[in-house]
């Protein structure tokens, strides 16, 4: 895209707008400052409420796509790359997930964690190249995110998904962007102009979190990873997580911290399968076998 294509580009899209609400903030004091930003804020649920419809659809097909045995991946650079490889990478301690289930890409590699990677994002080919490497298939749902909807790399891994027929879902910030037209599913979190212009790290990234925490989320608790409002399948394998998942048990059974240890214990720490234990009174061979049957989803299991 030349010089003059670009900017014609960005002088359409609602997030590269200037705020007329901040047009002197740099005239302000810090809570002044701060006032402005987090009454901005307040307009990002908002603006995410509206996508809920788009939002719960992408989940079932998540679900469908974790049951047939495939992956959700997300796909994005800079600030919505790094968003990503958050969400994937806090799925395994909460949820007891294989890391293969949930994987965030991100333009540039691993060092674009840390540092911008110059040009990294222009670059279309390298997001189907960065597919290719990880084995991506049909079976598998991508995710691509970028506020403006126009990221060449993230537009180069939607369309090789597509090529694929592939589930594919779009998150951006501007309505009707190219990736919104290419995707399946369009999340649009049209959050307006940000506080500073083009900062699309601000009120985008907010929603951008807040629409990846709803699709693990929401797909985990649908694959039987909850009990209750309890994350039952939680990885005890800090100081943290071994307190959190001994009172899970005592949440859920309503027991003794010591009954809640013993059978942490004789469950090899997995506090599912502790509860299971303590609300029906099986042994842990016949709690296993029975959780199996229902696909790990505990409410089911105890209601037979």
């Amino acid at each position: 895209m030349t010089e003059q294509n670009l900017l014609q580009s960005l002088a359409q899209m609602v997030t590269e707008q200037r705020n007329a609400d901040s047009m002197d903030i740099d005239r302000l004091n810090a809570f002044e400052i701060v006032k402005i930003i987090n009454r901005e804020d307040q307009r990002v649920p908002l603006a995410v409420e509206r996508c809920l419809p788009q939002i719960a659809q992408a989940v079932e097909k998540i679900v469908a796509a974790f049951r047939r045995g495939g992956r959700l991946i997300y796909i994005g650079a800079g600030t919505s790359g790094r968003l990503g490889v958050l969400d994937a990478s806090e799925c395994p301690p909460t949820y007891g997930v294989s890391p293969d289930m949930v994987v965030g890409i991100i333009a540039g590699g691993e060092q674009a964690l840390r540092r911008p990677i110059e040009g990294a994002e222009d670059n279309p080919q390298q997001g189907q190249t960065d597919l290719e490497k990880i084995r991506f298939s049909a079976k598998d749902v991508l995710v691509g995110i970028a506020a403006s909807g126009r990221t060449p790399y993230v537009i180069g891994a939607l369309n090789y998904a597509k090529s694929l027929n592939a589930v594919t879902i779009a998150v951006a910030s501007n309505p009707g962007s190219a990736m919104a037209k290419i995707a399946d599913i369009a999340i649009e979190t049209v959050v307006g102009q940000e506080v500073l212009t083009g900062s699309s790290r601000m009120k985008s990234g907010t929603a951008q979190k807040l629409v990846l925490n709803m699709l693990t989320t929401a797909s985990m608790i649908l694959m039987g990873k909850c009990y209750q409002n309890l994350m039952v399948d939680v990885q005890a394998s800090n100081e943290k997580l071994r307190a959190r998942a001994l009172r899970i048990v005592m949440q859920a059974t309503e027991c003794s911290e010591e009954t809640a240890q013993q059978t942490l214990q004789r469950a090899d720490n997995n506090a599912k399968l502790a509860i299971m234990m303590i609300l029906s009174g099986l042994e842990k061979a016949a709690a296993v076998q029975l959780l199996n049957r229902h696909q790990g989803k505990l409410r089911q299991a105890l209601a037979q």
